[in-house]
């Protein structure tokens, strides 16, 4: 036989595009068009309907960037249709085929019930099936003119991305809005040619199943009368009927379809846009629902769920309903899809708290799974945290996107720091975007790592990243997917039944142990620097304020927990952890919106705390220590002399002078406090730190060098650092003035000013106090650079086979070699508070207030010691997609702890992030609860979320090994409980004569104790 593939195909496809797919609609007869323009933010369904509108033609242009255009259309359906299936097709004039961020449309009902949204992957609404002659059809439909950020392939910056710079230039041109019959036959006949084609050419050269198909469908296309494919339609099915029937192999995978439509909760778009996409999507999937029994789609984002209850109230109701029915199914858990790295450990707790108690309040169920398919890596400490939430499997597929290494394993056990482990899936389809393409079917079983020992995955379907969801094109696919020899087997169904059946069928899964870290995206943890400091600073304030409201509800008569306000700021935080926006890869919008909102949590919640703090009365200065640990530092006065004090864990005491502490003394450039002596060099750097307790130099070269180093990512500007920005730099050692600012027994201060690049300053201050070796180099940035990243370097004499970097209740330990491409592949991670290198006998540790980004190297020098270097990322200058990303002031302090313990650099963080807090009190309350025991360490005390009156303690183990300790509380105790994390009692907790909680803890495990008060 002649080979006449190349034939079949060229006509398979033009048959299919130019004359099948154009007669799916056989009549159309146009809407009558009115239109009004709503005035600045969108408005409700009510003022829109009592608006006047104006005649609207199509091929009209329409929509300023980010505005929004009501349109009314009527008509009616012809006599000639009665009994068809009758929609609405409406075209905004989408550009392209991503339903995302351009135009998007909802359509009610002149009542306000919403309908359908239309996108570009989805322009049409059901008006009858069978309809009626004569029917009239009266639409208002919401169109949003959100500008398409993605264009030109975030190759140049735009200005789209506020609507403060975005202009009002309409950006669409409407192309019509017709009232249409869908000739079902021809709709199926489209899907069957396509499930066929896109098989055929994903199928092997010398297949025979290729060319059965293909001469199937060549046979089958003789059969389209071209001039009536209508007529010819359902012969051209029949003909296809064999080769769309034959089953699939025995042993061929199966793909656990799973309805999903990711909605960013910002990113190209502001909150407030996502807050209508919601509404959008929802409604698509509950009609869908409705039209297809099999269909299930799993939704997360608890925050998402709150937001069309109170704004979409009907669409509610249809949620509510389906989830009844058993076609939705809330999944994840969490309040919103959050960055996977950046949030603290009581911030991912709380994000799981708040999120499985709303869908178990709204729905009755408990969600099972952790599904965060986008995040940009996942830090290690998530199985624990994941398990403790009564989780049972982990959901996730951005790895797939790593740069250098390939993922090992699709299906297995993931495990933490402290040694939980978790079921873990990554979709082998390789997004969560999935629409049953034959390409993807063949990807998922090529890419599926687990083969002979699993033959199941997962497949998130539906349009997605701007929302969309799943089509009804896409359920068809499935349906004639589910048992086709050549493909894969499609099988609709809830996320819960496939890892069920996945885990029974792979219980041995291989194990992998650490964190997930994303070979991409790796700046993330610096880019929009004040989004991250907003972050930091909040989930701080957050702490202090449960801790001195607890505080004030036990000891002062009268005062009332703030448990609303408490859990409504909690809820802002956690949407603003989001994974496009705590990693700064929004658009500008997004980004100063998020900056004023931090703005006003850091402000209510210093509120919060005064008002507790002065519930305990006043009568004469009093420090404030919201740290798990005592302290005895320098603090300032109300007139900014300083004092050193002593306070203890969790609790205050009097401003007094604690006694001796060997006086600071500056002498030129050189700061000395007895424990460590600091020289700055003449260029602003630190040519010396000597730790006099261990009589060694700590810098190999001069530390806190700051480097300027060019940074172009090959793509994604503000999600990328690429390797290749080490090549080029400058470092900044001009200094413009070097200044003694403090010269106090009890503080030494050096600032030191340059002046850099386009305009750029920063003015830092070297600040060594009394009984402190901590060095402290409080930052000023006035940044005006474009696609650059600054780093400070600290170059230190320690031969350190590895770092250590807090992440969330622990740390995590890295290699500073790069033996393997996978530790090559980590030239930058992320830490929390802090990053420590250690020698046996000798460690370093390098804290901050509000970075995340840093990278450690180390080299040998000639006179063969090791020089290890840790470099903090501190701000960047991307410009897409916001091209003002960054600039501006900046102000944040960073330091350097010679001589430092684990334990040391835990306790540190925490009073750097925590600082002494001095008000006005009475008497001296007992700590509410304090942790005796090395390592045992205190991360958040409150009073149960049941409005019980009990306090909740969450402790873990920080320094990596076993802990033993006791809990002392400042109140009679009737009794304790080990809980989950939403408070929920496991055991009962011993209670020792003298009224503490006995704690025993493995390395890094967390606990959450509930105490009864006596």
């Amino acid at each position: 036989m002649h080979d006449e593939s190349r034939r079949i195909e060229e006509r398979v496809q033009r048959l299919h595009d130019q004359r099948i797919k154009t007669a799916i609609y056989a009549a159309t007869v146009p809407f009558e068009v009115e239109a009004w323009q709503a005035p600045g933010e969108p408005v409700p369904f009510e003022e829109a309907a009592a608006a006047s509108y104006t005649p609207f033609a199509m091929g009209t242009p329409w929509g300023p960037p980010w505005g929004t255009t009501w349109f009314r259309m009527r008509g009616q359906v012809p006599e000639a249709w009665a009994g068809r299936r009758v929609e609405a097709v409406i075209d905004l004039g989408f550009v392209g085929d991503w339903p995302g961020n351009q135009a998007e449309a909802l359509v009610h009902l002149t009542d306000g019930t919403p309908l359908k949204a239309v996108n570009p992957l989805n322009q049409y609404v059901a008006i009858a099936n069978p309809a009626q002659g004569g029917e009239s059809v009266d639409y208002l439909v919401e169109a949003a003119s959100n500008p398409d950020i993605l264009a030109d392939n975030f190759s140049k910056t735009t200005p789209l991305g506020d609507k403060l710079t975005a202009g009002d230039k309409p950006l669409y041109t409407f192309r019509s809005a017709d009232i249409a019959v869908l000739d079902e036959e021809v709709w199926h006949l489209d899907l069957d040619v396509q499930v066929l084609r896109e098989l055929m050419l994903e199928l092997g050269e010398h297949d025979p199943r290729r060319h059965e198909i293909a001469h199937a469908l060549d046979r089958a296309m003789d059969l389209l009368d071209l001039d009536d494919v209508s007529g010819s339609a359902a012969a051209v099915r029949e003909a296809l009927k064999p080769v769309l029937s034959k089953p699939a192999h025995a042993s061929a995978h199966t793909v656990s379809g799973v309805g999903h439509a990711h909605i960013d909760s910002a990113w190209l778009w502001p909150i407030r846009e996502t807050k209508r996409k919601t509404s959008r999507t929802f409604s698509n999937v509950t009609s869908l629902a409705d039209e297809y029994e099999d269909f299930i789609f799993a939704c997360s984002q608890a925050q998402q769920y709150e937001w069309v209850r109170d704004n979409y109230p009907k669409v509610w109701a249809r949620i509510q309903e389906s989830v009844k029915k058993g076609q939705w199914a809330p999944v994840g858990g969490m309040w919103v899809e959050s960055d996977g790295n950046l949030p603290g450990g009581e911030a991912v707790a709380r994000q799981f708290i708040h999120g499985k108690r709303f869908f178990m309040d709204h729905f009755g169920i408990e969600t099972k799974g952790v599904w965060l398919p986008d995040s940009f890596g996942y830090n290690a400490a998530y199985p624990q945290i994941a398990k403790l939430a009564g989780n049972e499997w982990f959901l996730t597929q951005k790895i797939s996107w790593n740069q250098t290494n390939t993922f090992p394993h699709h299906t297995f056990w993931w495990e933490g720091i402290d040694g939980t482990r978790i079921f873990t899936h990554f979709p082998p389809v390789d997004t969560y975007n999935a629409r049953f393409s034959g390409e993807e079917m063949s990807r998922a079983v090529r890419n599926y790592q687990e083969k002979g020992g699993a033959s199941r995955s997962l497949a998130p379907f539906g349009w997605g990243d701007g929302g969309g969801g799943p089509t009804r094109e896409i359920m068809e696919r499935a349906r004639r997917l589910a048992d086709l020899e050549g493909s894969a087997k499609v099988v609709v169904e809830h996320p819960d039944e496939f890892f069920a059946k996945a885990r029974e069928e792979y219980p041995d899964a291989p194990v992998w142990v650490g964190e997930l870290y994303l070979e991409l995206h790796r700046a993330t943890y610096t880019s929009q620097a004040r989004t991250k400091q907003g972050n930091r600073r909040s989930e701080h304030l957050l702490r202090e304020a449960e801790l001195w409201a607890t505080t004030a509800a036990l000891h002062a008569p009268g005062y009332a927990y703030p448990y609303e306000k408490l859990d409504r700021l909690w809820k802002t935080v956690l949407l603003h952890q989001f994974h496009d926006i705590l990693p700064g890869s929004s658009i500008a919008w997004v980004h100063r919106e998020a900056e004023a909102e931090y703005a006003r949590v850091a402000q209510e919640l210093r509120a919060l705390t005064a008002e507790a703090v002065a519930a305990l009365g006043s009568g004469g200065p009093r420090v404030f220590n919201t740290s798990p640990y005592a302290r005895a530092e320098v603090v300032r006065t109300a007139d900014g002399a300083p004092v050193y004090v002593e306070v203890p864990a969790s609790g205050s005491a009097p401003l007094t002078d604690a006694g001796p502490a060997q006086p600071v003394t500056v002498d030129g450039r050189v700061l000395d406090n007895g424990l460590v002596r600091v020289e700055v060099a003449e260029d602003g750097t630190l040519s010396s730190v000597y730790d006099l307790r261990a009589r060694r130099e700590v810098l190999a070269e001069p530390g806190n060098l700051l480097r300027l180093h060019t940074d172009l990512p090959n793509y994604w500007d503000a999600w990328d650092i690429d390797k290749h920005y080490k090549n080029r730099y400058t470092d900044l050692l001009d200094a413009s003035s070097i200044t003694i600012v403090e010269q106090d027994p009890l503080v030494g201060a050096i600032r030191v000013e340059r002046d850099f690049g386009k305009g750029s300053k920063i003015t830092q201050t070297i600040t060594v106090r009394a009984g402190s070796p901590r060095i402290d180099i409080e930052t000023d940035i006035d940044w005006h650079e474009t696609e650059k990243i600054l780093k400070a370097a600290f170059p230190v004499d320690i031969r350190a086979p590895h770092s250590s970097a807090e992440i969330q209740f622990g740390h995590i330990q890295r290699p500073t070699h790069t033996n393997t491409s996978w530790e090559a592949a980590r030239f930058e991670v992320s830490g929390h508070r802090w990053v420590h290198l250690g020698e046996p006998g000798y460690g370093v540790a390098v804290i901050n207030d509000s970075t995340y980004g840093h990278d450690v190297s180390r080299t040998v020098r000639e006179d063969g010691g090791t020089t290890t270097t840790v470099r903090l990322s501190l701000v960047r200058a991307p410009r897409i997609p916001d091209p003002e990303a960054d600039q501006g002031r900046h102000r944040f302090t960073y330091a350097l702890l010679p001589g430092a313990s684990i334990e040391d650099a835990v306790a540190e963080g925490y009073a750097l992030n925590l600082p002494l807090r001095v008000a006005d009190a009475t008497g001296a309350p007992a700590p509410v609860v304090s942790a005796e025991g090395e390592g045992v360490t205190v991360e958040a005390v409150k009073l149960a979320d049941d409005v019980s009156g009990d306090v909740v303690v969450r402790l873990y183990e920080s320094r990596g090994g076993r802990a033993q300790g006791v809990l002392r509380t400042g109140f009679p105790l009737a009794g304790a409980q080990i809980t989950d994390l939403l408070e929920r009692p496991l055991q009962e907790a011993r209670v020792d004569g003298d009224g503490g909680v006995p704690v025993a803890l493995r390395p890094f495990q967390i606990l959450t104790l509930r105490l009864r008060r006596g």
